[in-house]
């Protein structure tokens, strides 16, 4: 109690009271909890940029990634090797929507991808070379200088490579406006854009 020297304890001997005795057990069992919050008042954004290197098959409308580059910051990586992977995986659930991932539908609202046959995900041997660059540059918005890294691998694959699709059939007049890009969807754009 404050002010009564008489009705006062150490900090130290409350925390060891909590911690190593039953002294507390009527009032709600012994231990210690502690809650704090920070509010940084806005977001600390992360960056990056992605390229790929890849071949169209005009023959049979496979696309080929021969190699996936990506740059990002997440501002000071807390853990470097879960930072690693989070991109890794990140790149490839973003190639998997680039390249086959989709909801198929029948006239009579049934799914027609409802299993892995139908529902081409990434496997490891589809996966091009991956080169990945950290950037350090950390954030000023809080207190560990960092920054999300959830996001950095799965958003830019799409648009990525249907850019590059489109660049590699530019010339004969493909304009690639969604995804997934399969070899079906190439076939369909491929068609559209010759003359009849």
């Amino acid at each position: 109690v404050a002010g009564v020297p008489s009705k006062s304890l150490p900090l130290a001997t409350v925390a060891a009271a909590a911690v190593r005795s039953r002294a507390l057990a009527d009032h709600g069992g012994p231990g210690l909890n502690a809650c704090a919050f920070h509010y940084p008042g806005t977001v600390a954004w992360a960056f990056g940029v992605h390229a790929v290197a890849l071949e169209v098959d005009v023959e049979t409308c496979a696309v080929r990634l021969l190699k996936y580059v990506a740059a990002h910051d997440c501002g000071r990586p807390i853990n470097p090797m879960i930072v690693e992977g989070q991109i890794h995986g990140g790149l490839a659930q973003g190639i998997g929507t680039a390249m086959g991932e989709e909801l198929i539908y029948d006239d009579a609202g049934q799914l027609l991808t409802g299993t892995f046959m139908d529902y081409p995900i990434p496997r490891a041997d589809d996966m091009p070379p991956l080169e990945i660059h950290h950037l350090d540059f950390p954030s000023p918005i809080n207190e560990l200088g960092i920054k999300g890294v959830g996001e950095s691998g799965i958003v830019s694959p799409a648009g990525v490579i249907a850019g590059a699709v489109e660049d590699a059939l530019w010339d004969r007049g493909v304009r690639v406006t969604r995804v997934p890009i399969t070899s079906a969807r190439i076939f369909e754009l491929l068609r559209a854009a010759s003359p009849a």
